[in-house]
């Protein structure tokens, strides 16, 4: 007796230890302890991306809000999940801290869903769970822009909200408690909403469709909308962060006003390997009627469409809103982890497939397989590579550049931005004439991993050039602009940033023209910066943009590959 009761409660502990939920616990905890140590990761292409994020925090820890105080890219959540990780771990490698940020938005409804389902079929829950921490906790994107091993500390914001509607769509195919669904509706499109617009009219397409098919009931959607606006009330009239942010989409619409039907064929064309399969397997349930079902998930609420519901709310016509919400997401993506959601729909066709037999269930499988391995197999490649060289690599050269200069790359890439340096700083003519002719000095210059190493490398001289500058004249400059893509300084050297200007600044179509206002505040900056490794057509534009602030500025220079503009001191 007392042996078999011991045995059960041992069972039932191991259960608990093994569940869905202990998992996802366990998983927070790794990041977090990973998050305290040194760690290093080997420098991708478009790496200077990550530094939009830094610049944003930090800038948010000195008492700046986004939208508000200055332009960004992006909503203001990115910037206010960083910024007090940056300041706890302090010796968190930048991209780890900044991918695995999320958690403190992702995890919550992710319990939420793996409570609820956990406890009619642990298997399903984990089968939701897997997906989940492999895309949250690996920095990598689907797409390739440099045949060498790295990691991608571009299209962060994408990765993010590729999960977040990931975590919408599992609420959405397997919730059926209606609070439940209520809390992770309203949380994710919030998030999403701060995070990035479109995410968040993905997300409305799919809650869309939900109402429409009877998997949220009236209640629950008012509930919902009521929720939602109450938040965005609350934050507008404590921070006056909604209407601003508002206003910013407006203007990033503006700048990047295009075909939206040119940007689906590119996005189709970019990602047909996932999006031709789904989209043949889509019809294919619908014309084999058997195993379209959503076996045994009616929902509780009642239907507001009756009949129509009950035509539309079948696997076929979800993998097909899902398949059209994330290819419209990725027309505005350069990288992420495109259409990851439509592995909840998949997964529900599995749980039906016992229904089919014969060359049914081999197409049916087949089509499975095709739609929902190339993310996976793809990331998991990328990341198993960057990891396996890592022996092979050397740190990138830097004293000066705080936890950014937690980097490496191969050391013949290291020994080239050396000498590109040189090169650059040697015949300046060269690189000007390029930028007078609007070519960079290569087609792809800032996916060349020798380019991105580099530029960390030219940031760590000017660090070390500004504090000698400032104590042979006896000065600090308390703030700081750059007149480049991206401004780690004040950061790096515990400044002020310029207000009112554009972080993430690519003048072709995220730096709106400075007003009355941002032309003040740059008027007031003590320093201004202007990178010469390489000469640029951007930062030409740049500097053209606000040389009427910059008039009483004295040019000086500050390094080899740096200029500076120096405000008079009083």
């Amino acid at each position: 007796m007392i042996v078999a009761a011991w045995t059960e409660s041992f069972n039932r502990a191991k259960q608990r230890m093994f569940s869905p939920l202990s998992i996802l616990s366990i998983a927070v905890l790794i990041v977090v302890i990973l998050l305290m140590l040194p760690l290093k990761l080997p420098v991708g292409p478009m790496y200077w991306d990550l530094i939009i994020y830094i610049d944003g925090a930090h800038r948010v820890a000195i008492g700046q809000t986004p939208s508000v105080d200055f332009f960004a890219p992006v909503g203001p959540l990115a910037y206010w999940l960083v910024a007090p990780l940056l300041t706890t771990f302090s010796n968190a490698q930048p991209l780890l801290l900044v991918q695995w940020s999320l958690l403190l938005v992702s995890a919550p409804p992710m319990f939420v869903i793996l409570a609820h389902v956990g406890q009619r079929s642990r298997a399903t829950a984990f089968a939701l769970l897997l997906p989940f921490l492999f895309f949250q906790l690996l920095p990598m994107n689907v797409e390739q822009y440099s045949s060498y091993p790295s990691v991608d500390g571009y299209g962060i914001y994408n990765r993010h909200t590729s999960v977040l509607l990931y975590i919408l769509f599992c609420g959405l195919m397997f919730i059926r408690s209606q609070w439940s669904l209520f809390i992770v509706v309203t949380w994710t499109c919030l998030a999403l909403f701060l995070l990035k617009i479109t995410g968040f009219i993905a997300a409305g397409l799919l809650c869309a469709f939900a109402f429409v098919a009877g998997r949220m009931t009236m209640r629950e959607v008012l509930g919902t909308v009521a929720a939602f606006l109450l938040a965005l009330v609350t934050l507008d009239a404590t921070l006056g962060v909604v209407r601003a942010y508002l206003a910013d989409i407006s203007l990033l619409v503006r700048l990047n006003e295009g075909n939206l039907l040119s940007r689906f064929l590119q996005a189709s064309s970019l990602h047909f390997g996932i999006l031709a399969p789904a989209a043949t397997l889509s019809v294919a349930l619908y014309l084999l009627k058997v195993g379209d079902s959503l076996l045994g998930q009616e929902p509780t609420g009642a239907r507001a469409f009756g009949a129509l519901a009950r035509k539309l709310d079948r696997n076929s016509i979800w993998l097909a809103v899902a398949v059209i919400a994330g290819l419209f997401f990725e027309t505005q993506n350069t990288g992420g982890q495109a259409l990851i959601l439509i592995w909840p729909v998949l997964l529900s066709v599995l749980l039906g497939v016992h229904r089919l037999s014969g060359a049914s269930l081999i197409l049916v499988l087949f089509l499975i397989g095709a739609a929902a391995l190339p993310p996976f197999i793809n990331v998991a490649h990328r990341v198993a590579r960057a990891l396996v060289v890592q022996v092979k690599f050397v740190d990138v050269p830097n004293e000066g550049l705080k936890t950014l200069g937690q980097v490496t790359q191969r050391p013949e890439i290291v020994e080239r931005a050396a000498k590109m340096r040189e090169v650059y700083t040697r015949f300046p003519e060269t690189f000007q004439f390029l930028a007078d002719s609007n070519l960079l000095p290569a087609f792809t210059l800032y996916s060349e991993l020798d380019f991105q190493v580099g530029w960390l490398m030219a940031a760590d001289e000017a660090v070390k050039s500004i504090r000698e500058y400032e104590l042979a004249n006896k000065i600090q400059f308390k703030t700081i602009m750059n007149l480049n893509f991206v401004n780690p300084f004040p950061f790096l050297l515990n400044r002020d940033a310029t207000r009112h200007i554009a972080i993430g600044a690519d003048p072709s179509r995220a730096v709106p023209a400075p007003d009355a206002e941002t032309l003040a505040a740059v008027s007031g900056t003590d320093l201004i910066l202007y990178p010469t490794c390489p000469i640029t057509d951007a930062n030409d534009t740049l500097l053209a943009m606000y040389r009427s602030a910059m008039a009483t500025h004295m040019p000086v220079v500050i390094s080899k590959c740096w200029k500076g503009y120096i405000r008079p001191m009083k």
